[in-house]
């Protein structure tokens, strides 16, 4: 897939999930995240096979205010669901979970040591890695809702997080996102 047709399916998608009314939600567990046997490996072999851009994990607890409104009111939106899984594997990850998982590496851990390794210090955390397992983005905390959540995944899919501005800085989700927001004000 070119970085031109990335562009126009994002901006569709987009476009699509702000203008159409909401659908009634549905569950995250069962439309979002991917069922798992918790071998990231084997995640990752799938992802590839699939033709997608990445793994992307959400790292999350049960007593997680700002994990459970993300299910609540973005993870569970279908428009969210069919266009992000268009472009990638979602697995969520239980930050306090004593599961048996084995890493992008081969390497058997538990999720919560996973966790650990990753610096997860506080939840939610999304977490997009690339087709080698390597992480790419880490963005801790909720989004403020399903728009920024599709720029965030639009600049983790268009590999904006890799591009530098004039004076050679990377080019950060904070300066994409207020490019944004400059650019939907002037539309």
């Amino acid at each position: 897939m070119t970085l031109s047709s990335l562009r126009t399916i994002f901006m569709a998608l987009v476009v699509v999930s702000l203008s159409v009314p909401a659908s009634t939600p549905r569950d995250p567990y069962e439309h979002f995240f991917q069922q798992s046997l918790g071998d990231f490996t084997e995640e990752l072999e799938i992802a590839r096979e699939e033709g997608k851009k990445g793994i992307f994990v959400f790292f999350e607890m049960d007593e997680c205010p700002f994990c459970h409104r993300m299910k609540n009111t973005v993870l569970n939106q279908p428009e969210i669901q069919d266009s992000f899984n268009q472009i990638f594997h979602s697995l969520s990850i239980d930050v306090e979970g004593d599961i048996e998982i084995v890493d992008f590496a081969g390497i058997e851990i538990t999720q919560k040591r996973f966790a650990s390794r990753n610096r997860v210090r506080a939840t939610p955390v999304l977490a997009f890695y690339d087709l080698e397992g390597n992480q790419v983005v880490k963005y801790t905390g909720a989004t403020s809702g399903s728009e920024e959540f599709m720029w965030l995944a639009e600049y983790v899919a268009e590999e904006i997080y890799r591009l530098k501005d004039d004076n050679g800085r990377k080019i950060s989700f904070t300066r994409y996102k207020r490019a944004k927001q400059k650019q939907k004000l002037l539309n």
